[in-house]
């Protein structure tokens, strides 16, 4: 693994003990002088202060392996040996100049928190400093639901919350909201024809099937009730299953969707995608949609996330795409649904959404009693992936005053 930062530093007398060794507390500052060095040469060392994040020290172990003495020069060479949503973990290894000695290795863990102490995703802009994102390791479980077998990511204990993905998309568009929720237990499926999830023929996609899948997961996971998180079409699929299954909610969080049915233009929009699919396969369904689902911000500035968008897009299954677009065709207007809910509601929009556009997201929450609504800035129909912040905090202030 390549170094991303090499810095070659004297250990100097007030460093050293009464016999003339440099102190095990001194090692740890010079390492830390190492990784200020980096950033220095690189992004600069307000980096973190104009990201309105910090990374705080969760876990550091050193081990010594040679004298170090007054005046030796010392090589440090940090890598990042793993990074996952909040969490970075570089390792230091420590060589004498004079006779490439290594006097010393560290391994440590830290964790990005935000101004009040909790753990928040990486922003992008310290992604790009320190380089490609490993694979993640949280595999899915499989479940059945009826006709398929779905894949389920599940992350932590506590009162459940179930994320609902849109189109094109998957499971992982709730990345930073899996990785960074804490004190509930998180269940993202993939839907039917999507990723880890069975994919049956076209015609095996309904709005009452997505719901009566989601249903399997919660029977399959021992819940009664949960938290329901939909992403547009997400929405969608739980706006039907408050019409089947309404027992089964807790509470719901609905993202960048609407009450609405589609128009006879809009009709006609899903069928030239559906037939665009059926041609030309994901990658020109994604390039189609993608110019609206971003905001401007994020297309210039956020390059990684159109990326994933692209990535998300080729999981589907070609008879997935033409059968979720058939669906969405086909939904009801679900205005009088939302009448009828008695349980906490979270609205969150983003403030750019060419999609389903903050007004819409307002006219929802009017529909619901008590219902709290909130517009976020820089953010188009992705606002958990384009501002994992600023959704994270709403998520989690929304559930912490759950009864």
């Amino acid at each position: 693994m390549t170094p991303f930062a090499t810095v070659e530093l004297t250990v100097y007398p007030y460093e050293c003990d009464a016999f003339g060794h440099l102190n095990q507390a001194a090692l740890l500052t010079l390492l830390e002088r190492a990784r200020w060095d980096a950033l220095a040469r690189g992004p600069g060392m307000d980096l973190f202060e104009r990201n309105g994040v910090w990374p705080a020290v969760r876990k550091a172990v050193v081990e010594y392996k040679a004298a170090v003495l007054s005046r030796d020069v010392l090589r440090i060479e940090t890598v990042v040996t793993n990074r996952g949503t909040t969490s970075i973990t570089l390792r230091h290894a420590v060589r004498r100049v004079a006779d490439d000695v290594v006097v010393a290795e560290a391994e440590i863990v830290f964790v990005c928190i935000d101004r009040v102490g909790r753990a928040t995703p990486i922003p992008e802009e310290i992604v790009r400093f320190l380089g490609p994102r490993p694979s993640s390791g949280h595999a899915p479980i499989r479940v059945p639901a009826g006709d398929v077998e779905l894949g389920v990511e599940v992350r932590g204990e506590g009162p459940p919350v179930l994320f609902v993905h849109g189109f094109p998309f998957d499971r992982t568009v709730w990345r930073h909201q899996l990785a960074t929720l804490s004190r509930v237990k998180r269940i993202a499926p993939d839907l039917r024809g999507v990723g880890a999830s069975g994919a049956p023929a076209s015609d095996g996609y309904t709005l009452e099937r997505y719901a009566d899948d989601l249903v399997a997961v919660l029977d399959a996971l021992g819940i009664r009730t949960a938290v329901l998180c939909g992403l547009s079409m997400g929405g969608y699929v739980i706006f039907e299953l408050l019409r089947r299954h309404a027992g089964r909610v807790r509470a719901i969080v609905l993202a960048d969707t609407k009450a609405e049915a589609d128009s006879e233009e809009g009709k006609r929009g899903r069928d030239e995608l559906a037939a665009l699919a059926t041609e030309r396969g994901p990658d020109a369904v994604s390039d189609r949609l993608l110019p609206r689902l971003l905001a401007p911000a994020t297309l210039a500035t956020q390059p990684e996330v159109a990326v994933h968008v692209r990535e998300m897009a080729r999981r589907w299954t070609v008879p997935g795409l033409v059968g979720a677009l058939r669906t969405l065709r086909d939904r009801p207007d679900s205005t009088a649904t939302l009448r009828a809910v008695r349980v906490p509601t979270l609205v969150v929009v983003g403030e750019d959404d060419a999609v389903s556009p903050p007004a819409a997201a307002q006219a929802m929450a009017a529909l619901i009693p008590g219902a709290q609504c909130h517009v976020i800035p820089a953010a188009g129909h992705l606002a958990p992936l384009e501002q994992p912040l600023a959704t994270g905090r709403l998520l989690t202030d929304f559930l912490s005053g759950l009864p």
